[in-house]
């Protein structure tokens, strides 16, 4: 057990990324108690379902625009120096969004407003950090620290919604805004505690003589790379059709079982318990995962949804959101992973703003047509439906890299029933 945990825990002896994760857990606490009680705030101005999408548009929006120009700035420049920029906004942003809550002047115009504007520092942030790890640690490390950072988001997903029901509950929403605002001065405070000296990068060239770190050459990159490009395309239709519990679980908490705040928290809390379980055995990989695990924990996911979907029973749902969280980040991990570990050093920040583009770049569409949807046939179906799609997605996948590996599936009954992909020839890819 001992050997496990120095395993599953390694990269934070590192005391760079030690920091950065200390700073990005406080930072994500108040981020995922803003992002609930945003969402409740919405309905408590009088909006619906519907309404809640357009704010979650409205928030991903600048994914669209911003995303892979902060990847090409990734490529460029100091990493550590845009993230204390883009940290420094999102904390001031916060702050000002807390003061007009507080006071009680705050419209449901002003929470779209500000859910642009954090989206805007969101989008030049989430694509720097993405590719500022592999700085933080060597290299045999990184898959480790990957895990760790997928764990530390979904702690966060679990201690911030929790708190934050619990929280609205007690002293309505506005001290909950405020907290978020003092708790995003973290990750200032650890970047600026950082020893750039002990950064496993090269030295920044000067101005004049860097690389143009053009998009279209990593665009270019990744549609040359079939390893690469086929996870991109399973997430981008995974976040199009599932990524949305934000959205359906906000309804389905408060339309599908007449419940409050609290319930909502428990749904998300339940989702985030099973993510942070994921994300530490994600975490303890050592080596690039396959294509396989990652279809595999994307059929796994989109079937949970399913099931998500038609239950009838609240207590039922909770049950179920909990596996469901695991197989979520189980499946985005495995495919940031397979990404990163198979991306040059040169193209990481590009190749890794295109993972967040199409991760949460596809928000815009999906989050008002969720919304709408979840208005007009319900929260549940709006769930079962997208896993449907998504599961659909998923065998289509499967087939097409079967295919093109010449691989095929095995049923083996004995000793225990499982699933086996044979390879075409010797030293393929195994599962």
């Amino acid at each position: 057990m001992r050997a496990r945990l120095n395993t599953t825990f390694q990269s934070l002896q590192v005391r760079n990324y030690r920091l950065f994760a200390l700073g990005q857990l406080v930072k994500l606490i108040g981020v995922w108690m803003m992002f609930t009680t945003q969402d409740w705030l919405v309905f408590l101005l009088g909006g619906t379902a519907a309404q809640l999408g357009i704010v979650t548009a409205l928030q991903f929006t600048p994914v669209l625009a911003l995303t892979l120009l902060s990847g090409r700035l990734a490529d460029r420049y100091d990493k550590r120096r845009i993230l204390f920029v883009a940290n420094a906004a999102w904390t001031l942003l916060c702050v000002l969004f807390s003061v007009l809550v507080v006071s009680g002047a705050v419209e449901l115009w002003h929470v779209y407003v500000f859910a642009f504007l954090l989206g805007v520092a969101s989008a030049v942030e989430t694509p720097v950090r993405q590719s500022f790890v592999s700085e933080l640690v060597e290299t045999r490390l990184l898959p480790n620290a990957l895990g760790l950072s997928a764990a530390t988001f979904n702690s966060a997903r679990v201690i911030g919604p929790s708190l934050a029901g619990v929280a609205i509950a007690l002293f309505d929403v506005g001290p909950v805004f405020v907290l978020s605002a003092v708790l995003a001065i973290a990750p200032l405070v650890c970047l600026f505690r950082m020893r750039p000296g002990e950064l496993y990068r090269p030295e920044v060239a000067p101005a004049g003589a860097r690389e143009p770190a053009r998009v279209v050459d990593g665009l270019r990159y990744v549609r040359q790379r079939q390893d690469l490009l086929l996870p991109m395309v399973l997430m981008s239709i995974l976040a199009f059709t599932l990524f949305n519990f934000p959205v359906t679980l906000q309804a389905l908490a408060k339309t599908g079982f007449n419940t409050g705040a609290a319930s909502f928290g428990l749904f998300t809390t339940a989702v985030g318990l099973g993510a942070l379980v994921g994300a530490l055995v994600g975490g303890t990989r050592r080596a690039r995962p396959s294509v396989y695990t990652v279809i595999g924990s994307a059929m796994a996911f989109s079937g949970l949804a399913i099931v998500v979907g038609v239950l009838p029973l609240y207590w039922l749902v909770v049950v179920a959101l909990v596996p469901t969280g695991f197989f979520m980040v189980f499946f985005a991990q495995a495919a940031n992973q397979r990404i990163q570990l198979g991306t040059d050093a040169a193209f990481r920040g590009r190749v890794m703003a295109l993972w967040v583009f199409v991760f949460m770049g596809v928000n815009p569409v999906s989050g008002p047509l969720v919304g709408w949807l979840a208005d007009h046939a319900g929260a549940g179906p709006a769930i079962w439906m997208g896993g449907v799609a998504a599961l659909a997605a998923t065998s289509g996948a499967l087939v097409v890299q079967l295919r093109h590996s010449g691989s095929r599936l095995r049923m083996r009954l004995r000793p225990v029933p499982r699933v086996q992909i044979v390879p075409a020839v010797a030293g393929a890819e195994r599962a």
